[in-house]
């Protein structure tokens, strides 16, 4: 089809509907013409987008369309279907697409986290390098504990989730240098591993564990999540598969948005485990369990919500039907 003929011919068209939609009141034949310009249209945007999807014309159809399809249905308000449907299908679905990432960086966290502490317990010359004898004492019997309980719950478990979002924008947002996630990963796995390492020095490690597992299993499993994500995003540009490189970086983007969304959720709980149960005077084993249960409910709600949403097609991407005004790509 020739795109600049096909557009010479329907532009009149196109141009009434635009005006029939910036007009603030229609009469009776006004609105019937236009209902038929928006049937119309939405045939010449069909055959445009199958015989010659060229991005400026699908863009100007589209954004048509949309409009008139305002006037025409009325504006779609979200209710609580919509909601529900986003954390039932959508959330599920986005978590469980990385759950093969996130099992990685969970065993590349261990794996450097154990070999630090190890190598720093293991040379004294490492250990001076975090402090003196004296310091590293204080930090093991005060500091490590006290970090947990210097501000009030409420208030800790927001600097918590603000810190913790913070560093899994990071690690998402650096995700397409396909380095950024890999060294938030290993910085933080190295911290880890050099707190165990003075914990250990002084045989303090049940203190260490009490109080890093609670709220470390599923805030740790965050940032992996975040890790995973962001490799992810950058794998797609590199092997896009068989869509284009742009396509495949705008679902996989769109995707990423509901993860991002649904992971603010996971940290917000993390918070509130850090903030109101590791520094509370409960067992170290209720506490540990606790968080422990946190963690076998994310797996839980990813692996079967996930596993279900996304054999019935599901991406976590936007709905098909949210996305009839997107760019046309010749593949």
């Amino acid at each position: 089809m020739d795109v600049d003929a096909f557009v010479a011919v329907r532009s009149s068209r196109w141009d009434r509907l635009r005006d029939l939609t910036r007009s603030r009141r229609l009469s009776g034949p006004e609105a019937d013409e236009l209902v038929s310009l928006y049937q119309a249209t939405a045939t010449d945007y069909s055959r445009v987008r199958t015989s010659a999807p060229d991005p400026t014309v699908v863009t100007r159809l589209s954004n048509l369309l949309s409009r008139g399809r305002g006037l025409i249905a009325g504006a779609h308000e979200p209710g609580w279907g919509d909601v529900a449907r986003f954390f039932v299908v959508s959330v599920p679905a986005a978590f469980y697409r990385v759950r093969w990432w996130t099992v990685a960086m969970t065993v590349a966290f261990i794996a450097i986290g154990v070999a630090t502490g190890w190598w720093t317990y293991s040379n004294p010359e490492l250990l001076a390098q975090l402090g003196t004898p004296s310091e590293r004492q204080a930090y093991a019997e005060q500091a490590f504990a006290a970090y947990y309980s210097t501000y009030e719950p409420g208030v800790f478990a927001t600097q918590v989730w603000t810190n913790n979002a913070w560093i899994a924008a990071r690690a998402i947002a650096l995700g397409p240098t396909g380095i950024g996630p890999i060294y938030l990963l290993v910085a933080n796995a190295m911290a880890v591993g050099q707190a165990g390492a003075i914990l250990a020095e002084f045989d303090m490690l049940e203190v260490f564990f009490g109080l890093i597992l609670p709220h470390g299993l599923l805030e740790l499993t965050s940032i992996f999540i975040a890790c995973g994500a962001g490799l992810k995003l950058f794998w797609t540009w590199v092997s896009p598969g068989p869509r284009t490189r742009s396509r495949a970086l705008a679902e996989e983007g769109r995707a990423l948005i509901t993860l991002v969304i649904g992971l603010a959720v996971v940290l917000l709980v993390c918070g509130l485990i850090e903030g109101y149960v590791t520094p509370s005077s409960l067992p170290s084993g209720i506490k540990i369990f606790i968080g422990a249960l946190a963690l076998a409910a994310y797996w839980t709600y990813t692996l079967v919500l996930g596993r279900i949403a996304v054999r019935h097609g599901e991406t976590g991407d936007m709905r098909a039907e949210h996305l009839d005004d997107t760019v046309a790509m010749a593949d």
